[in-house]
């Protein structure tokens, strides 16, 4: 990341291919490099798992059986950054560009679903 893009700089956050570029270089770096599209889907589907089964356990209606987590929201940040992590790394892979998927997503959404929600009236 440049000195201007910083995860703790909200005038500068990192863009998506600032990220993509860091997990990357962070891979490439590793004589095993990238794991296979299946082996991710099956990585994603693990952290995606521990973050439902972190949530059902904070806001459902599942009662921990042992101890609660000692930070909840700090278990889901993690989580929540796993999950980030393995999606860069299978969009990486498969060469990918997420910040211009996320825009066409956006744009997408925007046409299907224009009459589908309530605007606001701030």
């Amino acid at each position: 990341m440049t000195s201007q893009e910083s995860p703790d700089d909200p005038q500068h956050p990192p863009t998506l291919r600032v990220l993509q570029t860091a997990v990357d270089d962070w891979i490439t770096q590793w004589d095993e490099g990238y794991w296979p599209p299946l082996a991710n889907l099956a990585r994603l589907t693990e952290e995606v798992g521990e973050l439902a089964r972190l949530l059902n356990r904070a806001y459902g209606p599942k009662v921990a059986k042992d101890a609660p987590e000692p930070d909840t929201r700090e278990a889901i940040r993690d989580e929540i950054g796993d999950i980030l992590f393995v999606v860069i790394t299978l969009a990486n892979d498969l060469d990918i560009d997420l910040g211009a998927t996320l825009i066409e997503t956006l744009e997408k959404y925007e046409v299907r679903d224009a009459d589908r929600w309530t605007p606001r009236n701030d």
